[in-house]
């Protein structure tokens, strides 16, 4: 198995996947008019709902986010920064979604490889590191009234799985760790950001729904 110390890398690399994804929550609460409790709310959800999914599914309690005081500060700054400057965030539209993608493929990398520590199966560690990077956009969809983007044909949670998988599948080589997050969330990234830039969409059905 991989050998890791988590506290350091996987640490940064949460951090990191928590502030772009709470600017992404932000900015939809700034659009759906919400005051600024509600944009830190969802700036927080979308920044730590898939971790504290995870965490709590592993049996890592209190999860992380309750723990260790930059999971929450981290969001708090975030959904601050799009509440006053969402101007020029809004105009940033494609840039943000660039952060997002970024967001989804360090989240499929420290998502798979804590659930990998915490003993699980290679199935169960994949689909853990899928669900840690998608499960605050589905809260945030929910919250702000919406079908969740994953449901709505987006290319979302597929690359996120891709790079799940591969970090499960590295670990059961010899390869550093650094490189082995690398392949996992390059992958994920420039999956989603192709699905972005080509407009591929997830099958849909066709035709009058039956009765």
């Amino acid at each position: 198995m991989l050998s890791t110390e988590p506290s350091t890398p996987l640490v940064v690399l949460d951090l990191l996947g928590i502030f772009v994804f709470a600017i992404a929550g932000a900015l939809v609460a700034v659009r759906k008019e919400l005051d600024v409790f509600g944009v830190l709310v969802l700036a927080g959800i979308t920044g730590l709902g898939g971790g504290v999914l995870r965490d709590v599914l592993i049996d890592r309690t209190p999860p992380a986010a309750l723990v260790d005081w930059r999971y929450l500060a981290v969001p708090l700054v975030a959904g601050l920064l799009a509440f006053v400057y969402h101007p020029a965030l809004g105009k940033m539209e494609p840039s943000i979604n660039v952060l997002d993608a970024f967001g989804l493929g360090l989240f499929c990398v420290t998502g798979a490889q804590k659930a990998l520590d915490a003993g699980l199966g290679p199935a169960p560690a994949a689909l853990l590191g899928m669900v840690t990077g998608i499960g605050g956009g589905i809260m945030r969809d929910v919250l702000a009234g919406r079908v969740p983007a994953v449901f709505r044909g987006e290319l979302y949670a597929t690359p996120a799985l891709a790079g799940a998988i591969v970090v499960v599948v590295g670990s059961y080589t010899d390869l550093p760790f650094a490189i082995v997050a690398f392949t996992g969330g390059g992958l994920c990234i420039v999956w989603r950001l192709l699905a972005i830039w080509r407009h591929w969409q997830a099958p849909v059905p066709t035709g009058p729904a039956s009765v």
